[in-house]
């Protein structure tokens, strides 16, 4: 189910609920009640849920944002490393060069059709990535230099696939949710209570009140969508994320999405 769904169908589930409980209340009150004041201390527990919320909130939305700035540098420092790879393989004969390029092409496929997949799941990943990248470490591990432009070029082959090891590492370490259950309990349950807060302020049913009281649920409700979309550090829906490598080896990541 694409995420702009879901988000469809929440913020329409709970801005109906809102407006028929308003209605609902709405005639059931008695017909004395004054509804043109509310008891002041009312009004600051309100005021103080909803700052308080507010401040819960923002900082969950600035921790999953920051997991997931994390896990997409993470992804371009993996793909930049790969990449350099088959650049520097360039003073190499071409029977080397063009083995160390295909081991790299055949990880990314491997990465972008299969990995990702797997990391969208919740599923970690599969152990066949880690053997061909393995594979090729040891290739240039064992590819004696045969002059000094490929003694140069030698350690920084070997730099970089351990950069793309180290990444990869942290990739498949990621790939979980940041927030842990309880503190989604307590997002779920404040914008429940923040919302339920409404009809503590005697809302009635003119248009103006009812306009505020579905904007207001359907901020909260896109500001928990927001949390949810981002606490998954690589995407919940298709391959976005994995840009860096469809970037810097478009023809690969074509042919893994066929």
């Amino acid at each position: 189910m694409s995420e702009w769904l879901v988000l469809a169908i929440a913020l329409a589930l709970v801005c109906a609920l809102v407006l028929a409980m308003t209605a609902i209340r709405h005639r059931r009150v008695a017909e004395d009640e004054d509804t043109s004041e509310t008891p002041d201390v009312i009004e600051y527990m309100t005021m103080m849920v909803g700052v308080v919320y507010a401040i819960v909130l923002g900082l969950a939305i600035a921790g999953v944002w920051e997991a997931r700035g994390a896990a997409e540098d993470g992804v371009r420092r993996e793909a930049q490393s790969l990449y350099e790879v088959t650049q520097r393989a360039d003073v190499y004969p071409a029977p080397v060069r063009d083995r160390i390029r295909g081991e790299v092409d055949a990880y990314v496929t491997h990465t972008v059709s299969v990995d990702w997949p797997r990391l969208i799941a919740g599923k970690e990943a599969s152990p066949e990535g880690a053997e061909l990248l393995g594979k090729l470490r040891s290739d240039v591990t064992h590819q004696s230099p045969a002059n000094e432009l490929q003694a140069q070029a030698y350690q920084p082959l070997l730099d970089q696939i351990a950069a793309a090891d180290d990444a990869r590492h942290s990739r498949t370490q990621s790939d979980e949710s940041t927030l842990p259950s309880v503190v989604w309990v307590g997002l779920l349950v404040g914008g429940v209570v923040t919302i339920g807060l409404i009809f503590t302020l005697q809302i009635r049913r003119s248009g103006r009140e009812l306009l505020m009281a579905g904007l207001f649920s359907a901020l909260i409700v896109f500001l928990l969508f927001m949390v949810w979309s981002f606490d998954a550090p690589y995407g919940r829906d298709g391959t976005d994320s994995a840009g860096a490598f469809q970037d810097l080896f478009p023809a690969l990541s074509v042919t893994a999405s066929r």
